[in-house]
């Protein structure tokens, strides 16, 4: 039960600001005027807040139903023993997802909803939450989320919701959080790494020979960020070495790697410019949006692609999708008979040639493998199947877009693994909804 009324409704008061007319009258006209500077005395239950057919109470009963063990199994606090209760990671984890689902990616905004929004008012359930804690979840959380998202297909799958007969794969550049002027050749590499190592070293003699020239907590501050960054300059230097190793011998001395993120390098967007990016892919099967697939290289090129995700999902399912969908930049000639060996039919354009012949025409020095994968794709009957992988690869690609993956708050590869991995997630609760809204119960 919710009461907003006021002991005394001062509004039931003239209002000296309302304007009164020249024409005689009986009397000042009685208005009841808001007077927003008054304290109101409210009493409310948490379950109140939002209606019973909320998406927040269906994510919370979905999160209700998984096995978190492997987290719970880290918690060093128990019953019966000393230390601090932690957080329960069924709140985190409906949290981020509803997050997610709503567009938002920063822990900060998340932090500031928990105190402000009804929805994530009734997820929290009266835990306090700070955004250091929330962020350390988003971010530690990968290997759980990957399996997480196993799990859940599997169990689409086994209901018969997700057949895995036809998957189509897309990726998309999504900006790092590495800003341009980052990317250092290797000499100016060498001087910051020199430079950091010497403020190092100058702040662990001051610690030293005068313990009382700073306040502890502020010197071990400076100290800790001084390190981080010789760490962060030497990551850039060994990726350095990976950059130079894949260049021809004389473009090596252009070479550059980020000094705030190692693992970020620069990619063709979609609009045409270079920027710190990382390449997110994802496969889905066509018949119902379902993300079964996720993976982020820093490589900008999407060749070799193809192959990759379709080993991923024989070692996530234990099977592979009958056909297979791919925009021509994904697949080589390699892939396409490597899917043809585990059963797998795929649907690429082979590529133009350069002697102006028909894409679709056989070659005298390939595979009868390859020869009917032209073949196949110069048929009406095998374009129209390719178009499917526009209308769902591409689709749940623009879904996440519109849902915040723009760029990736996180640093680093395996982190942001992570967080495609929590849009792939959030994405398949709401499709499970939609598919079967009798998972959504509350």
């Amino acid at each position: 039960m919710s009461s907003q009324q006021p002991l005394f409704d001062r509004g039931e008061f003239v209002s000296s600001e309302v304007p009164v007319a020249d024409e005689p009258s009986v009397g000042q006209p009685r208005l009841r005027c808001a007077v927003r500077d008054q304290v109101l005395m409210q009493s409310a239950s948490l379950d109140s807040l939002i209606p019973a057919e909320h998406v927040a109470r269906s994510i919370w009963a979905y999160v209700s139903r998984l096995d978190l063990s492997p987290l719970l199994g880290q918690i060093k606090a128990v019953e019966g023993h000393e230390g601090r209760a932690m957080t329960d990671p069924r709140i985190l984890l409906t949290l981020w997802l509803y997050a997610t689902v709503e567009g938002i990616g920063s822990a900060r905004e998340l932090a500031r909803r928990c105190e402000t929004d009804a929805a994530y008012q009734w997820i929290a359930g009266g835990v306090t939450l700070n955004y250091h804690t929330l962020a350390d979840f988003r971010a530690l959380q990968g290997s759980l989320l990957d399996r997480l998202l196993t799990q859940s297909v599997a169990s689409l799958m086994a209901a018969g919701v997700v057949e895995l007969k036809r998957v189509a794969q897309d990726g998309m550049r999504v900006r790092a959080s590495a800003g341009s002027k980052t990317f250092r050749r290797r000499a100016k590499l060498e001087e910051c790494l020199a430079q950091a190592r010497e403020q190092v070293e100058r702040l662990k003699s001051e610690r030293d020979d005068d313990p009382g020239a700073e306040q502890r907590r502020l010197r071990a501050a400076r100290e800790r960020a001084a390190e981080d960054r010789e760490a962060r300059v030497a990551q850039a230097l060994q990726a350095l070495e990976e950059i130079e190793a894949k260049k021809p011998t004389a473009k090596r001395a252009s070479a550059r790697a980020s000094t705030t993120d190692a693992d970020a390098r620069f990619m063709k967007m979609a609009d045409g410019g270079f920027r710190p990016a990382f390449n997110v892919q994802y496969a889905t099967d066509t018949k119902t949006q379902v993300i079964v697939g996720v993976e982020v290289t820093n490589v900008g090129s999407d060749k070799g692609e193809m192959g990759r995700m379709h080993e991923q999902l024989r070692a996530r399912y234990g099977r592979v999708p009958d056909e297979y969908l791919a925009d021509g930049d994904f697949a080589t000639k390699s892939d396409v008979e490597q899917l043809h060996a585990a059963g797998t039919t795929a649907y690429t354009p082979p590529r133009q040639t350069k002697s102006g012949s028909p894409p679709e025409a056989p070659r005298p020095d390939e595979s009868d493998v390859l020869a009917a994968w032209r073949a196949r794709m110069g048929t009406e009957a095998g374009k129209t199947i390719y178009r499917e992988r526009a209308s769902t690869a591409e689709c749940v690609n623009a879904q996440a877009r519109n849902r915040g993956l723009r760029q990736i708050p996180l640093r680093g590869l395996i982190k942001a693994r992570a967080v495609a991995t929590w849009y792939a997630l959030a994405h398949n609760v709401m499709r499970m909804f939609r598919l079967g809204p009798e998972l959504r119960t509350t």
